[in-house]
């Protein structure tokens, strides 16, 4: 078998901001508890939603995978670091159609406010032999964290 896959990698690194009017422990509850996650994560419209679990510990795992337009996304992370109601650290492996796109490292930090939490995400990827970029994941991003957001108010 030939490969016919042209071998890079592309660093890339964005952070993405938000206010939100909830206290911080609520921002948390909506990584920490697989059944809040699952109203904001992965809720697109013609999202068919495949495996997912998730072991909120520290070494643990948590796996999304679903189908999007013809598209099968598999999101494999191992959360490295846990603070509750103040930050998040985990790397994660992105799979399109079965080709590994990506591996990144995102830290989330929640920190209280007058008027509810700054939620702050910063992450760092490394894009591989082309299948995506820094630019189209944070531009998905972004959209997975508007998500969160408009969960939030909704729900505040």
């Amino acid at each position: 078998m030939t490969d016919t896959v042209t071998r890079s990698i592309n660093h890339a690194q964005f952070t993405i901001e938000r206010e939100v009017p909830v206290a911080p422990a609520v921002v948390f509850q909506a990584f920490a508890d697989p059944a809040v996650k699952a109203k904001w994560f992965g809720t697109e419209e013609g999202w068919e939603q495949g495996e997912v679990s998730m072991d909120f510990t520290v070494g643990g795992r948590e796996i999304n995978e679903g189908t999007f337009h013809q598209v099968s996304s598999r999101f494999v992370a191992t959360y490295t670091d846990i603070v509750d109601n103040e930050r998040l650290v985990y790397t994660y492996d992105m799979w399109l159609n079965g080709s590994h796109i990506s591996t990144s490292v995102a830290t989330w930090e929640f920190e209280p406010t007058a008027t509810g939490t700054t939620l702050t995400l910063v992450e760092f990827g490394a894009h591989l032999d082309g299948f995506d970029t820094g630019a189209q994941r944070e531009e998905g991003t972004r959209a997975l964290v508007d998500a969160l957001v408009d969960y939030l108010i909704a729900n505040a």
